[in-house]
């Protein structure tokens, strides 16, 4: 059986991918107790991200990145 064209299996992609993985669930607990719409949306975002972004590590993790700098101006905001 062979794989599609477009699966990667990097140690850098799965580690960012853990990490990224990891980050969003714990928001989106917290934004589920807190009733908090930006870590709860954040969160999924993140856990999002390793099925949309795969092809590297660095896109993985700037993706990430702009995940959490817009949660936090859109915490500051409200």
């Amino acid at each position: 059986m062979e794989l599609p064209s477009s699966f990667h299996l990097d140690a850098g992609v799965l580690l960012a991918s853990v990490v990224w993985g990891g980050l969003g669930l714990g928001l989106f607990v917290y934004g589920k107790k807190q009733r908090s719409a930006p870590p709860l949306f954040s969160g999924i975002a993140l856990m999002g991200i390793s099925y949309f972004v795969s092809q590297s590590a660095l896109w993985m993790s700037l993706a990430g990145i702009d995940i959490l700098l817009g949660v936090y101006f859109w915490s500051r905001q409200s």
